[in-house]
């Protein structure tokens, strides 16, 4: 099974490790530095140039990605309870 994460991008559910909400998460300053170290180093993939509402860690080829995505934490989350429960 597969999570549209919004634009083009789609990712095996598998490989998800969380999905987050950014603004919940953007008051640790821990997660804005880990972000920002993130981006630094080409870890972070944003789908598009809005602004981003979920973080989504991920391994993908036995590698961490972390996007951002447009759409909600909720949104999201409630997709992947709909593909588990199948």
């Amino acid at each position: 099974m597969f999570l549209h994460l919004g634009e083009n991008v789609v990712i095996p559910m598998k490989a998800i490790i969380g999905i987050f909400d950014v603004e919940s998460s953007m008051y640790s300053s821990d997660t804005s530095q880990f972000l920002r170290l993130a981006e630094e180093d080409g870890f972070v993939t944003r789908i598009t140039d809005d602004k981003p509402k979920s973080i989504i860690i991920a391994e993908i080829e036995h590698k961490s990605v972390i996007y951002l995505s447009p759409i909600s934490s909720k949104t999201l989350s409630k997709r992947t309870k709909y593909r588990f429960e199948d």
